[in-house]
């Protein structure tokens, strides 16, 4: 089956719709899936839900499909760094969830494997367990979470073979690998693909059984904050 596309639109051709979950990787400005975002952007389709931990900043990131009003709502970690995340959710334009960081992880985790929902006491006592069911394992009150299960999961790797296993580089592991296997369709952007049986089996972070679509591409790097100090006198 074919795997490597030849562009973001190429793969994504044909997927994509209104009203889509999608499960984004990246965490900040690191390991986001930039091209993909940019082609979903261009596609024109709107009242998106994404489950990403945040979305990034005004110009990068999920933050370019806020700016021209193609999400409904977010299932996200953290509001900060992009002020028109933060804007539209005080406004009442853009629908929260918010989620804690573990939780979102387990969450999309548990989509990919199936589970429907576990309990966590990640919450209890705050306004994260409203609504939510609550039940008491061995005096602990838990509440229940559900797993994601997201139409489409796009994701940022650094390596792949041509079967889709992947390599993340560091800290860009961070959310990929679960929003990977939570989607019915999984797309992947990398900075390099390499033939089938190059890689070490023991090196590979998420075997190609949950990729569907791989495109190579250029990617920006960006750094998210910038902290210097003066240059000491010589």
């Amino acid at each position: 089956m074919k795997k490597v596309y030849g562009s973001a639109a190429e793969a994504l051709d044909g997927v994509l719709q209104d009203g889509m979950l999608i499960a984004a990787g990246g965490f900040g400005l690191c390991g986001i899936p930039e091209l993909l975002l940019e082609a979903i952007k261009e596609s024109g389709v709107k009242d998106l839900t994404f489950a990403s931990n945040n979305a990034g900043v005004d110009d990068f990131g999920i933050g370019i499909l806020l700016q021209t009003k193609q999400v409904k709502k977010m299932i996200s970690s953290y509001v900060g760094e992009n002020a028109e995340f933060m804007r539209q959710y005080l406004s009442g334009e853009l629908e929260l969830e918010f989620n804690p960081q573990g939780t979102l992880a387990e969450r999309m985790r548990a989509g990919g494997a199936g589970i429907p929902g576990f309990y966590t006491k990640t919450g209890v006592g705050t306004v994260i367990a409203e609504g939510k069911d609550h039940k008491d394992f061995n005096g602990e009150t838990y509440i229940m979470e559900e797993g994601i299960f997201a139409d489409l999961a796009i994701v940022k790797a650094w390596k792949a073979d041509e079967t889709g296993n992947l390599v993340f580089r560091k800290t860009a592991r961070n959310f990929n690998a679960p929003a990977a296997t939570c989607g019915k369709l999984c797309v992947v952007e990398v900075e390099e693909i390499v033939p089938t049986g190059s890689l070490d089996p023991d090196q590979i972070h998420l075997p190609g059984i949950y990729v569907h679509r791989i495109i190579k591409g250029d990617h920006e790097k960006r750094i998210e904050q910038r902290t210097v100090r003066k240059r000491e006198e010589a």
